[in-house]
């Protein structure tokens, strides 16, 4: 039988207000407050309780979690166990499930924590976002990940290195990502300009520092995961699973990726037709569905694989064609948006937070440095304290250099948060889409603005004068919305009543 995984990708951006820790009501998601909530009825849940109806008329409820690889980005799990515990119950027992079926290898795996392109993140940021992925997946699951979802799949050599250091097993990347391949026993490296990479077995990428430590690699089916997310084969189970059996011949294993919301949200009744698909008719055609870490134990990586280094060098994705460009330049690729529109913007936007991350770090290293045993092992070690598996008390007795003043807790526990705003600062979804005005990428610069408040709060040389200079040179396509600063000014600053 044909091993078959299906992953999702289940992802939304933080959309909490950074002062309130509240959702604010979205008026494109109506009739439903906010975009979570919508594509939580759509898709989330759905998922969870798909309805089936047998051939006796009879109507059973069906996880599909149990059945399919994935992963949920851990800020939307934050939101679902805080609005919505039962859907979040279903998820965590459909990996409990999954893995007391495929021999201790659960289906979920874990994601970078705030859903940053990791090739433009700097050494200290890549590292945090994978500790704080990887403990925020213990924190809920009671297990190891063996995985991590990187964000729009970029990645690079150093990305790749941080997960093998971090003990990971294997990635799941786009088959474009792959830049050649060397067959056990050989010396030689077969170009996939030339043979194209097998989708239907796992590859080797060995660590370059040269120790031989490594990582599994699964490319998945780029040409079925597409057809998958836009071309409507999930108007009909059948359909679905003819194209998988397609695509399958000649293979070991059949895997595809897509975002998770495709069923349901992106599709309505995507969640039925998965239903299906997963419980009666990819087993009756033939399939045997597994998940990746099941996979590996029968069938280990290794063949060796090098990866696109991309564009310029800079990593490469599955959702852009020039590599990572799409959340740095104005590359050509876009979502939505009039004729005529540009997304010039998106270059002095990153400046602006990377001149913000730059200043708030160096200062969060000169006085963490006076308060703390290692600042920057203090704030990977932070995320227990926001997931709430640590007492503030627990974690500053742990982490300080001498038993502290309240006055020095306060300022050690306000430079932590100073650090965390500036992570989620740069949630990719602020470049993803066409304008500068919407609101994905004024939820980023909310960030921003809680970066600049709390260096005021600590008495700290303040940023913002150069941070607003420098959006000054990012335009909004809307000409009324004028430039970054004036929707910085207006629409953050002013709608979230926050004088900074």
């Amino acid at each position: 039988m044909t091993a078959l995984i299906i992953h999702g990708h289940f992802y939304q951006p933080p959309r909490e207000n950074p002062w309130t820790g509240n959702v604010e009501r979205e008026p494109g998601a109506a009739p439903f407050h906010d975009w979570n909530e919508r594509i939580h009825a759509e898709c989330y849940a759905a998922n969870a309780f798909a309805r089936m109806i047998g051939p006796d008329g009879n109507v059973r409820m069906v996880n599909n979690y149990e059945r399919i690889s994935f992963n949920f980005g851990p800020t939307l799990m934050s939101w679902l166990e805080r609005h919505h515990p039962v859907t979040y119950q279903k998820i965590l027992e459909a990996d409990a499930i999954s893995s007391s079926r495929r021999g201790g290898h659960g289906n979920a795996i874990a994601q970078a924590y705030g859903h940053p392109i990791l090739p433009l993140c700097n050494d200290r940021d890549r590292l945090t976002q994978v500790i704080w992925g990887v403990a925020d997946f213990r924190f809920r699951y009671d297990r190891e990940p063996e995985s991590l979802w990187l964000p729009e799949t970029a990645c690079n050599d150093a990305t790749l290195a941080v997960l093998i250091e971090q003990g990971l097993r294997y990635v799941i990347l786009a088959p474009d990502q792959a830049h050649s391949f060397r067959p056990v026993h050989s010396e030689t490296w077969v170009s996939t300009a030339d043979t194209p990479i097998d989708m239907g077995r796992a590859y080797r990428y060995v660590h370059p520092d040269g120790s031989g430590r490594s990582i599994a690699i699964f490319f998945y089916d780029g040409p079925t995961s597409r057809a998958i997310a836009f071309e409507q084969v999930l108007s009909s189970s059948r359909r679905l699973v003819d194209l998988l059996k397609r695509a399958a011949v000649g293979k070991e294993l059949e895997t595809v990726a897509t975002d998770g919301e495709t069923y349901g949200h992106h599709f309505k009744f995507g969640d039925l037709c998965l239903a299906h698909a997963v419980e009666v008719e990819a087993p009756d055609a033939g399939f045997r569905l597994t998940n990746y870490g099941e996979f590996l134990d029968h069938h280990p990586a290794e063949t060796e694989v090098k990866i696109s280094s991309g564009l310029g060098g800079e990593g490469s994705s599955w959702s852009c064609f020039h590599g990572v460009s799409r959340w740095m330049r104005d590359c050509g690729c876009h979502t939505g948006g009039e004729n005529g529109w540009n997304q010039q913007w998106r270059r002095p936007l990153r400046v602006a937070l990377e001149y913000l991350r730059d200043q708030s770090a160096s200062e969060f290293e000169r006085i963490g440095a006076e308060l703390l045993n290692d600042p920057w092992a203090a704030r990977n070690a932070y995320i227990d304290v926001v997931l709430g598996a640590s007492s503030p008390d627990f974690f500053l007795k742990e982490q300080a250099v001498r038993p502290l003043t309240l006055a020095e807790e306060r300022r050690v526990l306000a430079l932590l948060e100073m650090q965390r705003n500036s992570l989620l600062m740069f949630t990719s979804c602020g470049w993803f889409f066409s304008e500068l005005s919407g609101i994905e990428t004024v939820q980023v610069l909310k960030y921003a603005a809680r970066v600049l408040e709390l260096q005021l709060e600590l008495d700290l040389p303040s940023s913002r004068e150069m941070f607003l200079e420098i959006l000054r040179e990012a335009r909004s396509n809307v000409t009324e919305k004028g430039t970054g600063a004036d929707i910085f000014l207006e629409i953050v600053e002013g709608k979230s009543r926050v004088l900074i």
